[in-house]
This record gives C-alpha cells, structure tokens and sequence, in this order.
C-alpha cells in the first residue's frame, strides 16, 4: 500500500508540472518551524489556574493562593487523555489574566510556591512538560501579557518583569513548540491592591519585536501566537467557534491594522506567511465549571469543528480543561477519545489508492473502474511551494454525466476556493465510478501532492 501511495504522489506531481522541472516557488512561503507546526494539525489547550476553583473565567487577580490544593493533580493524565484524543501536543496556560504562575516564579510571590499544593515545592509546568516528553508529544505554553495582579502592569517595569518570565519558561522546561500571547488587555484589575481599570496600547506597550526577539533567541524553533500587536508566525481566526473560512489563505499583510475578514479568511495577495489557527473549548468555557458536565460538545460537533479547522487549511487547538481536584473529567476524556476512533474511521480507507489517476488539462481523473460510494474528498497543497489554488471544482460519474459536488459545510456559497495544507470537502454519499477535479482559477500551476476519496461512516 506505501508503495501505491507514493506511485501515485509521483504521479500527482507530474500532472501539475514538467516532470524534472523544479517550479518556482509563488508569494510568501512557510518557515520549516512553520510546515513542521502545520503537520501537527490537532493539539490540546489545557486552562488550569485558581479560576479551577472560584468558578470564573478571568481571574480579578486578588483570589487567594491557598485555594490551589488539588487532591489529585495528575499530569500523565492529562496527556494520556490528550494523546488518546489524537492531539500531537500540549499548550499549557502557565499564567492566565489573574497572574497567578503555574511554575514557581522567582520573580513573584503569586505562584505555587505559596500554595498548600506539595508544600509549596511544586511545579505544574514541570510535571506537564515532563509527562508531554515521555508520552512523545510536543510542549507549549501560554503566557498572558495581561496581569490583573502585578502592581506595576500599564508601566515600564511590568514589561521587564514579563520578558523575565518568558525567559524563565523558555530556558527551564526544554523545546517549546510555540508560545501563546493572548489579545486580552488592560482593563480592571487588583494590581497589587489598587483596585483600578488600567488602559495600555496593546501594539506599543509590549514592545513586541524585542519580546519576539527574545523568544527567536532562547527557542528559535518555536512559532508564536499573537493575537496583540506585531504580526507573529501564526493568527487567530477571529473566532472561538471551532471554525476558520472555506476560503483561507495563509496569508496576511506585514503590517497596518487587521479586520474580521483577514483573519478569518487570510488574505489572498498577503505578503507574510501567517496561517490561522483555530482555538475551541471541548467544552462553552475555557475553565472547568461543573455545571458544564452536561455540555461537553457532542461528536458531531467536533466533527464539524474537524472538517472546518483541519480540513480548511488551519490547526486545531482544542481546549480539555482540569477539575478542581486535578483531572481531565471523564466525560472530556471518553469523548476526545471518541474524536479520535471517529477521525480514523473516515480516513482510513483512501479509494484513491486503488484508483487509475490521469491528467487532462487542468483536470485530475480519479477512475475507480468500478462505481464506488463516497462523501469526502480530501486534495493537499505542497505549500513549501506556496499557496497557489485560488478555485477548484468537483464532479462524480454518475449513470454516464458528470453530477458537481459542493461543500455541504459551507457558509458563503462561493463554490470550492483554497486548498493550501489541506482541504476536505463534505457532501453526501454518491456512487461513482469516476471523480474529477478540475483548478479553474490560480497564481500558477497547482502542486497537489495528495488526493483522497473516503467514505465517511454515519455517526
């Protein structure tokens, strides 16, 4: 099958250029951190602070250090529910917006070290790391610019000791795949005991290109979230639904301010590489509630959420969020794992495999010889090349003419647009014994390097 599987990416590669003509790269291209990070496609967000235990999602920032004392903080848990759940890494919210540190700071008071927690020897952030590393899967951490706590946050000297805490969490827990800055800023807070609303410029405040610099110097590897200032390696989607745009582009502008549209869809003529990253909660909040128990999203719903974050060019960072006793709920656990056999079962027979491919001008026929059902259609991108497919058709054999497949998902009814990374395409069951693809519209040739044709079990 390996064998097949490659005879037919050869093949792909020769219906979109010369055979042994190298194209030319087109636009703005990925890093190699960036392709790397792209082909993790699911990974976990874990929000675990005080908030676990006053029922809040933001943290005032004057909540008590003793309340953190979990009876139960078992961090190979967790990773074990994520991994199962087919996230390939961890982000570990290491300080939220109250400024309470999941690691003993030496630059505060405001952490575990003064906690009832392991007498105050403890460390989550270690534990975390430590487990994500012998379960094989990657590690990242979440720091909040914004600090409800620190009586100096809105001056000068709270961006240095901001710079000394990422330096911290860069140096002490080895290789980071990304950092996470959060676009929450300024507003009220506790600061210290002033009790006060404080109002900062979220592009000027942080003096982001010397923090990026920063995190360039001490994990050169890593890819950076940021959703409050310079344009870093990676965007939100401008929403926390669980989906990014059927159209989306890779692509953003260097610089000037940013709208709805440009994050949720990219941009067409961008000049950086910045592709989207899709953030959801498996369950409404971000923080364990326990009235929530009934609301962890259903498999349907992450499903949806698959097919519109993963399967339209984006990542999926899905948020699994600990008890107060120091668990994933089992709830979040049986139904990640749930995701997981679910995901499998689609994708686990390619039909295109067994199929005969040929090239017709800009076209790809898939014959499967014999009439075959189906319902999703998987194409991938070489993007180290660039993002060049700006529109595609679909179209199955069907009793001797060609019957047009469109994505029953999407919202805006511009037909198929954008394949980049990855792009699946629902629709319902159809019996074919052909399927054709055709690029209608691109910045130049098209480098597909994968084709997939799957029938995806009813749920």
């Amino acid at each position: 099958m390996a064998g097949k599987f490659l005879r037919a990416a050869m093949v792909l590669a020769a219906f979109f250029y010369v055979a042994g003509c190298q194209p030319a790269p087109v636009g703005p291209l990925p890093t190699a951190d960036q392709l790397r990070w792209q082909d993790m496609d699911m990974y976990a967000f874990i929000h675990y602070s005080l908030n676990t235990y006053t029922g809040e999602e933001w943290g005032y920032g004057n909540e008590d250090p003793a309340l953190f004392n979990p009876e139960n903080l078992d961090c190979r848990q967790w990773v074990r529910v994520c991994k199962q759940a087919g996230m390939k890494g961890i982000i570990f919210t290491a300080k939220h917006h109250c400024g309470f540190c999941m690691w003993p700071s030496a630059y505060t008071d405001y952490s575990v070290k003064n906690t009832p927690w392991k007498g105050g020897k403890g460390d989550v952030v270690k534990e975390l790391s430590d487990a994500c590393r012998e379960e094989g899967l990657k590690f990242a951490v979440y720091l909040s610019p914004w600090d409800r706590h620190h009586p100096e946050y809105g001056r000068p000297a709270y961006v240095d000791y901001f710079r000394n805490q990422l330096r911290e969490l860069l140096t002490g827990y080895g290789d980071i795949f990304e950092v996470w800055f959060d676009g929450a800023n300024g507003g009220d807070g506790w600061y210290g005991g002033a009790s006060e609303m404080r109002r900062i410029n979220a592009k000027t405040y942080y003096g982001w290109a010397d923090t990026f610099r920063l995190v360039r110097e001490l994990q050169p590897h890593a890819v950076i979230w940021n959703d409050g200032g310079d344009r870093g390696d990676l965007r939100w989607v401008g929403t926390e639904a669980g989906n990014v745009g059927e159209t989306s582009w890779s692509l953003m502008p260097a610089e000037g301010e940013t709208t709805y549209a440009m994050l949720h869809y990219g941009v067409e003529d961008g000049d950086v590489w910045c592709p989207g990253e899709t953030n959801t909660s498996i369950r409404p909040g971000w923080f364990y509630h326990a009235a929530e128990d009934e609301q962890v999203k259903t498999l349907p719903e992450l499903m949806d959420i698959y097919y519109k974050s993963v399967g339209r060019n984006s990542t999926l960072l899905l948020n699994f969020p600990v008890t107060p006793d120091g668990r994933i709920h089992p709830v979040d656990s049986l139904r990640g794992l749930a995701f997981k056999q679910a995901v499998d079962a689609v994708f686990k027979v390619n039909l295109a495999d067994a199929a005969r491919i040929t090239r017709k001008g800009s076209s790809a026929l898939i014959d499967f010889h014999n009439p075959v059902s189906f319902n999703r259609f998987l194409a991938e991108e070489d993007i180290a090349l660039g993002q060049r497919v700006k529109k595609f058709t679909l179209e199955a054999w069907v009793d001797g003419a060609w019957i047009p497949l469109s994505d029953e998902l999407a919202e805006k009814g511009d037909g198929l647009t954008t394949i980049g990374h990855r792009r699946i395409v629902c629709f319902p069951t159809v019996k074919a014994s052909k399927l054709r693809i055709t690029v209608t519209d691109a910045k130049a040739k098209p480098i597909l390097k994968k084709l997939g044709v799957y029938l995806a079990p009813e749920l």
